[in-house]
């Protein structure tokens, strides 16, 4: 998988994440700074059907396809991925397959600041952006478990179909919080956030996309049972339908049986590390 710096985005919504600098918690009054000023995100690269929609209006995005305003959305399709560069030149967001990303929020503050405010709402990217310098930026990722802020790091989120976020700090640091509450989640940690709760305390970094089955049966009607655990940040899709994984990452699913007796499992990290697995039904 490449590597590129990106901008950070915001979570789902319930978990904030701020990088952990001194000047992080720093509160800013927002709707009294904010001015009129050009921002946006650019594709710069697009990977299979990747899609870019304006209102009703969608089409196919390709490099150089910018989100201006509020509400514009990219979505990628099975395989497909894109890299989406902030205007500000801090980094990148890399949005892997099957991935929802809409823009909130595109500001300038009259000091200079630049407010980036996004919303992952099912999917998985991957944020790498340099330390932001002005104490009234504000880069946030939006998800339904919470809002994630930093303020320069290298981090990723994965997103499961019921709003349940993994949140990994490869580098920097992240603070994530919901519910009122908030956890750090340095460099080489985890946590998990769940929309209605708190986030949950963090743990080593695993970046594991291993499968653990427990359970694969041909059942009647010419269907297939499955059940495994994964790592509970991760993603699991089956036959291309992304799975809702208990809060240990478990799942019991019963699929369609093809013909040939193959079913494909593919597990994501937060991070984006990818791992396909065929699953032979005896």
């Amino acid at each position: 998988m490449k590597k590129y710096w990106l901008p950070l985005g915001w979570l789902p919504l319930g978990l904030l994440l701020a990088l952990s600098f001194p000047d992080a918690a720093r509160q800013v009054d927002a709707q009294s700074l904010q001015v009129r000023v050009d921002r946006w995100l650019e594709v710069r690269e697009a990977t299979g059907t990747v899609t870019y929609q304006q209102g009703q209006n969608s089409r196919n995005a390709r490099v150089g396809t910018r989100l201006q305003a509020v509400g514009e959305t990219i979505r990628t399709g099975q395989g497909a991925n894109a890299v989406l560069a902030v205007d500000t030149g801090i980094g990148f967001v890399n949005v892997s397959e099957n991935t929802t990303l809409r823009v909130q929020s595109l500001e300038a503050t009259n000091s200079g600041g630049r407010i980036t405010q996004l919303q992952v709402l099912g999917g998985q990217a991957r944020l790498q952006v340099r330390r932001l310098t002005n104490p009234d930026s504000r880069l946030e990722i939006q998800t339904p478990a919470g809002v994630s802020g930093v303020r320069g790091t290298d981090f990723g989120v994965s997103v499961q179909p019921d709003g349940k976020t993994g949140v990994v700090t490869l580098e920097g640091g992240v603070v994530a919080s919901a519910q009122g509450q908030s956890v750090a989640v340095n460099a080489g940690f985890q946590s998990l956030v769940i929309p209605g709760e708190p986030p949950s305390p963090p743990v080593p970094l695993r970046d594991d996309p291993g499968l653990d089955l427990r359970q694969l049966t041909a059942e009647p009607n010419r269907t297939a049972r499955i059940a495994g655990q994964v790592d509970p940040v991760n993603l699991v899709q089956i036959e291309n339908e992304p799975l809702v994984l208990d809060r240990q990452g478990n799942f019991d699913v019963t699929v369609p049986l093809p013909a040939n007796r193959s079913i494909e499992a593919v597990v994501t990290t937060p991070l984006g590390k990818q791992q396909v697995y065929q699953l032979l039904i005896p």
